[in-house]
């Protein structure tokens, strides 16, 4: 079948980008995206490119090309879904906050509520495509609520899990290592992979399209993620030892790397992995490991999530330490909230773990990122404080202790040390050494990226692993 009108359903880090690079290569296809955040919906219709919801390089170019021609942004989701031929289900599926499961399942209620909206107004047949990650066979309840409505048309549900790297993802969209594509082996099955298959072969050569059945699909994209979240734990448990032992950690993950069967990628010691796939990924396959009673594969795979709060206690217990413990009313500066570089992405970012054990140790804080505002840094310690289990007047007090600003000259300004928690390239281009001799107080720099002990400050200040500077 030929596609020639798509509705995808989540306005998201991965709906709004792939979407916007299918519009691209596929002129002839027209797609809306749809979501039920009206405020989201306006800011991707906003005239203004540098106000998009999302921030990906690249990403405006494309827009500007697309928006209003084959590229639309909408809240009204029943007709989208009416009049489209296949469906994208992009939607958010957190780690669970309560009930069975809590803390490590995966939260499908936006995907069960899309399920049922599909099923509920579709008047003709629609392929289904779920490119949020997803627990396995959770295929298998979505065509459930699609059939439980008894109506005269087919569903067919396919997976095709999205591989991007928030900061990349127009790259990994255009030179995509696989697209993965998993569904049925009936007839329709293979009808409605074909037609996925098609759209992507306008850019994608066809031997990087890797079609499995869907569970399959659904289990590579948590494995993938899970590995790779396994090498950074890895390399910061080694990070540890470094310090303990005087071996150099970047010499460490360099020797590692140049070994041909294991590479060099992701073998960068760091305050931890953050995002919003990695841990919360990695807790779903504990979880259903578990379920399966395999115990001892879900302990191994909850060990990496652990060396992560491991690693970023013990970045934050260094800056603690350097103060002989005593840092009430210290001012701490923390470069970066996001929670890498090249995104507005701050979902389990170290810096929000770091910010909330300084603060709990009396730490004043102050807060800089040249893409991230005051409103999300505040809503971001809301939510995680409120996780904790503090209460409202709990949560406002701590709160009241951090100062978001817009200009870093004055984040740094007469503060007892700075925090480099996001490697973003406007940090390397400053003139530390200048800004050092202007600083009023004594300062320690405290980069999350690297064990180094030099005064060369800015050849030093990005290579990843955790430093201490001290009086320089």
């Amino acid at each position: 079948m030929d596609i020639k009108r798509i509705c995808c359903i989540g306005a998201g880090f991965v709906g709004g980008p792939t979407m916007a690079v299918i519009a691209l290569n596929c002129p002839e296809i027209e797609i809306t995206v749809v979501d039920n955040n009206p405020e989201r919906i306006s800011a991707w219709n906003n005239k203004n490119l540098d106000l998009l919801p999302v921030y990906e390089p690249g990403l405006k170019d494309i827009i500007k090309k697309v928006r209003g021609k084959n590229l639309f942004f909408s809240d009204k989701i029943d007709d989208a879904i009416i009049s489209s031929q296949m469906i994208f289900m992009a939607v958010n599926t957190p780690t669970k906050i309560k009930g069975k499961g809590k803390g490590m399942a995966a939260d499908l209620t936006f995907v069960e509520k899309c399920a049922y909206q599909i099923g509920k107004v579709s008047t003709d047949d629609k392929i289904i495509v779920e490119k949020s990650t997803l627990p396995v066979r959770t295929a298998e309840r979505i065509k459930k609520i699609l059939e439980s409505f008894d109506k005269p048309i087919n569903f067919e549900v396919i997976s095709n899990p999205e591989f991007l790297a928030e900061g990349t993802a127009i790259n990994d969209l255009f030179k995509s290592d696989r697209v993965l594509i998993g569904g049925d082996s009936t007839i329709e099955g293979k009808k409605a992979v074909s037609s996925l298959v098609k759209i992507y072969s306008r850019w994608i050569k066809r031997n990087r399209i890797l079609l499995t059945n869907v569970w399959s699909s659904e289990l590579i994209k948590l494995a993938s993620n899970a590995m790779l979240a396994q090498r950074i734990s890895s390399i910061n448990a080694l990070s540890a030892f470094c310090e303990k032992t005087g071996a150099n950690i970047e010499e460490v993950s360099k020797g590692i790397g140049l070994d041909s069967r294991i590479g060099p990628k992701f073998l960068k010691a760091s305050v931890g992995f953050g995002g919003s796939c990695f841990q919360k990924d990695i807790l779903n396959l504990v979880y259903l490991c578990e379920y399966y009673n395999l115990k001892e594969v879900a302990e191994y795979w909850h060990q990496v999530v652990k060396i992560n709060d491991y690693q970023k206690n013990r970045f934050s217990n260094k800056i603690i330490e350097s103060f002989n413990y005593s840092i009430k009313n210290k001012i701490i500066t923390i470069l970066g909230w996001a929670f890498k570089k090249d995104t507005n992405d701050s979902r389990e970012s170290a810096s929000i773990y770091v910010t909330e054990k300084l603060l709990g140790a009396g730490a004043k804080i102050k807060v800089y990122d040249p893409m991230i505002d005051e409103k999300r840094v505040y809503s971001d310690l809301r939510i995680f404080l409120e996780y904790r289990g503090l209460s409202y007047k709990e949560i406002e007090s701590k709160i009241s202790s951090v100062s978001v600003y817009s200009d870093y000259k004055a984040a740094i300004s007469k503060t007892n040390a700075i925090a480099i928690l996001t490697e973003w390239d406007e940090f390397k281009s400053y003139n530390w050494k200048n800004l050092i001799k202007k600083m009023s107080l004594q300062y320690k720099i405290f980069d999350g990226r690297n064990i180094i002990n030099s005064d060369d400050v800015n050849s030093k200040i990005y290579k990843l692993g955790i430093t201490q500077f001290k009086n320089i």
